[in-house]
């Protein structure tokens, strides 16, 4: 009845003349003020349903706009590919990067990545790579085979002092050139005759370089970029910076927000960029996996990197489809600083690794996500079986600790156990605290350390005893018994032992699997039994996931190729 009287007047705005008309006579003023009190209640109305409206969280629009949310647990150190050796840091490098092959997230596997296909000699001695056509850089640049080789010496260069050099060892010379014992770069065994080819002559046979040559200190760099930024020979350069860096990777790097979030956007030259889905990826540093939980549940982030081990039964409980507990290829253990007293006698560092309950740490600090670790390597570590030699004894321990004069704890210096300040360690650290003054009647205290000092502290050994882990770069046992040979660039304790380094050079020229594995074996017993660490427990990755993340699968390595990742309703 009413819509008559209000239809737009010749302007298509404000109410009719017949309105007007209308309420020019006192019989139709009353009538006036109800519409003009209905249509401010509908505004009202309105408005009261606008406020009410959920508003859109970052993990709906990520979903709306393919973004990738991802807790990252901490601020990098760096993004050079040759200088990273933080599983978080590297996490990042790997999706900005991709090296001749990677590592099938599930099998672990090498598969083709910038190379198509490989081949080796019957010799084991020479490998033949060739590149996929058309490779680009994140500018457009053509990547060429010389490229490689440009990064690959880079890395080995004294001059440069890569932290991850190591990894290129299996090159002929290599090793020889990183020491300066030799300056001709040409003696390096690697060749690359054209563009698409690179032959790489080794030391010695290396079965499993498919999968070594994944890793980031493998990784290609832009040579151009590199000497814009005078980073060829020189750390710290800003080339890593957004703006700079040049990348070859399924991603490419576009902002970075200190202690905030990096961002990386798709590369539009990579090779999969006409069939990944993900736009974007979000890295957020945060440190506390409790805030990243509450992150999670406000709809903050897609995935977290942990999850807090008090959590597991809530989320047992409330909500086990996005609970995941993935096995991950890394060990957890004690370094003892072997070049301190009392500690540079191996009977004071056996004792107090027989002194630890492992079983009851990973049942109740860990709540049963963790396996107890009686060796340094994980299982399923390439098929290779490990010594299972450390157990709890408290009985052998104390004979031990007594037998290098202290009794009962007597005599002993004061004992720090440095942690990282995270959710797990110092938790860890206190029970086993516990466990070695009620055994042993050691006295320990405990000191916490944020994740850079952490690691700083054990490069220059400026400490006592520490928690520590290593993740597997690859599947293969030697990914963790290299770490304690003489003079490697993690050999965090000051330990040397010429039988476990021979057996380990024996090891590397053996062909035969089988012989190989009980090499490895027996050095891994001398480990062991020396105790320059103290295994605790095997890793395992515990997070949350949202529903809306598909293509996810368990990655034992802790890598994964993003662009296989994609998000949906």
């Amino acid at each position: 009845m009413w819509s008559g009287l209000i239809t737009p007047g010749p302007g298509g705005v404000g109410p009719s003349l017949a309105l007007r008309a209308l309420a020019i006579t006192p019989h139709f003023t009353n009538l006036t003020l109800m519409l003009r009190r209905h249509f401010a209640c509908l505004g009202l109305i309105v408005l009261g349903l606008c406020g009410c409206t959920p508003r859109e969280t970052p993990v709906t629009a990520g979903i709306r706009t393919h973004t990738l949310l991802v807790g990252n647990a901490a601020e990098p150190g760096d993004l050079d590919p040759h200088l990273a050796s933080i599983l978080t840091d590297q996490i990042i490098i790997n999706t900005l990067f991709e090296g001749l092959t990677a590592l099938d997230e599930q099998t672990t596997k090498p598969v083709p990545a910038a190379a198509e296909s490989w081949s080796v000699s019957d010799d084991g001695l020479t490998w033949t790579f060739r590149l996929r056509e058309n490779l680009k850089w994140s500018n457009g640049e053509p990547l060429v085979a010389a490229d490689f080789v440009t990064a690959w010496l880079r890395a080995l260069n004294p001059t440069f002092a890569a932290d991850n050099a190591w990894y290129l060892f299996a090159l002929k010379n290599a090793e020889a050139y990183n020491a300066g014992e030799i300056t001709d770069a040409s003696a390096v065994g690697i060749h690359a005759p054209d563009d698409h080819t690179l032959i790489l002559t080794l030391e010695r046979p290396t079965p499993y370089l498919p999968a070594l040559v994944s890793l980031p200190a493998w990784f290609p760099l832009n040579p151009r970029n590199l000497e814009k930024f005078d980073a060829l020979d020189q750390r710290g350069r800003p080339w890593t910076r957004p703006g700079n860096l040049i990348s070859n990777g399924a991603y490419q790097l576009a902002s970075w927000q200190p202690n905030a979030r990096i961002v990386l956007d798709k590369n539009p030259h990579h090779r999969d960029a006409a069939t990944a889905q993900l736009e974007h990826i979000v890295f957020l540093p945060i440190e506390k996996p409790d805030d990243e939980e509450r992150n999670y549940r406000a709809g903050q982030i897609h995935v977290t990197f942990n999850l807090p081990v008090t959590k597991i039964a809530t989320w047992r409980a409330r909500a086990p489809e996005q609970l995941r507990i993935d096995s991950l290829l890394q060990s957890n253990f004690i370094r003892f600083n072997t070049t301190r007293a009392p500690f540079n006698d191996p009977r004071v560092r056996r004792a107090l690794s027989l002194a630890i309950d492992r079983a009851l740490l990973a049942e109740s600090v860990l709540q049963s996500s963790r396996l107890p670790a009686a060796s340094l390597t994980p299982p399923h570590t390439g098929g290779y079986a490990a010594p299972d030699t450390v157990k709890l004894n408290v009985t052998q321990a104390r004979t031990l600790l007594a037998e290098a004069g202290f009794a009962n704890g007597h005599g002993l210096p004061a004992i720090e156990l440095m942690v990282r300040n995270d959710e797990i360690m110092p938790r860890l650290a206190e029970a086993i605290q516990a466990m070695w003054k009620n055994a042993l009647g050691v006295e320990v205290s405990i000191s916490q350390a944020e994740q850079k000092i952490w690691i700083q502290n054990q490069q220059t050994l400026s400490y006592t005893i520490c928690l520590s882990a290593w993740t597997a770069d690859f599947p293969d046992p030697i990914s963790f018994l290299e770490l304690f040979l003489a003079g490697g660039s993690y050999n965090w304790t000051g330990w040397t032992n010429e039988r476990y380094d021979a057996l380990l050079d024996q090891a590397a020229v053996t062909g035969d699997e089988s012989k190989r594995f009980a090499l490895l074996h027996e050095a891994e017993a001398v480990l062991l039994d020396e105790a320059p660490i103290a295994p605790l427990y095997f890793g395992a990755q515990t997070y949350l996931l949202h529903p809306s993340v598909k293509g996810w699968t368990p990655a034992p390595l802790g890598f994964r190729r993003f662009q296989l990742i994609s998000l949906t309703e």
